[in-house]
């Protein structure tokens, strides 16, 4: 595969170009992902919906490293093909579940990834510390992990991807075991932080509502193999308020994605029935 080697002006932060995954040997081989191709550009913030098992996770372990893609496709970051391992510490990732540490404080917790890349206790939590008020945890650094309401818990595990201070984060459905009304507000205070501190973010969803109102572009993922079936650019104006998903013009972004959506999780649905 031939790639661009060296960063240049307007160039995406991370291109994925013809990116597949295959699990297991002959008969018994899945094709997870297959022909991905989608690029990000930096500050960008794009949302990533499908039915389930479309590879989106499989997708983003690619993305963080920790999977390394079949040799037919790849991924080029900042300029650069990477190589299996090399994105490895490059991006930030946020899992489904916050893994938040039950022997460690709050503070002890987001200061994680700093102490793995050497950094000395005193001058983590003291780089944490300044983190805590913006991330609505002011008082809450002595407190563990079991004293916290799932939205705080959430909270602390965002603040620590973004301690692990990185161009791109990966955030595989951070809000997806939230009742409605947390889940609102952290969609919005997180679009503020994000608005702050200007990382690219990919963003796994199930909730077209949510992939809407967050992202600067939506992408739809194919059921298996997964691929990109459909992207939509969101003219949405930013700030973003609750009630922009009342407007029309929400109204019909969300129609055209829902139909690619149920088209997809129908052709899941059928294939399971196989």
């Amino acid at each position: 595969m031939s790639m661009m080697q060296a960063p240049q002006s307007g160039q995406p932060l991370i291109e994925l170009v013809n990116l597949s995954k295959r699990f297991g040997e002959g008969a018994n081989q899945v094709v997870a992902v297959k022909g991905v191709n989608m690029s990000l550009q930096k500050g960008e913030f794009v949302t990533l919906i499908g039915p389930s098992g479309s590879g989106k996770s499989t997708l983003f372990n690619m993305i963080a490293g920790l999977l390394a893609p079949d040799a037919d496709g790849g991924i080029v970051f900042a300029g650069r093909e990477q190589r299996h391992g090399e994105l490895l510490g490059k991006v930030s990732f946020m899992p489904q579940r916050d893994l938040l540490l039950p022997w460690r404080t709050v503070l002890d917790n987001a200061i994680v990834a700093l102490e793995v890349e050497g950094m000395r206790k005193k001058d983590a939590r003291d780089k944490a510390r300044a983190l805590f008020s913006e991330f609505g945890l002011a008082g809450f650094e002595g407190k563990y992990p079991h004293e916290l309401s799932g939205g705080m818990r959430q909270r602390v595990a965002l603040m620590r991807t973004f301690l692990f201070e990185r161009d791109l984060i990966l955030l595989d459905e951070p809000f997806g075991a939230l009742d409605a009304l947390t889940r609102s507000m952290m969609q919005r205070w997180l679009l503020d932080i994000w608005a702050h501190h200007k990382r690219t973010v990919l963003f796994i969803t199930h909730d077209i509502d949510e992939a809407i109102f967050m992202g600067d572009k939506v992408a739809v993922m194919s059921t298996r193999p997964g691929t990109i079936k459909y992207s939509e650019k969101i003219d949405l104006p930013r700030p973003r308020a609750a009630e922009i998903a009342t407007t029309p013009a929400f109204a019909a972004i969300k129609k055209r994605l829902l139909a690619v959506v149920e088209e997809e999780s129908l052709k899941s649905f059928e294939g399971s029935r196989k």
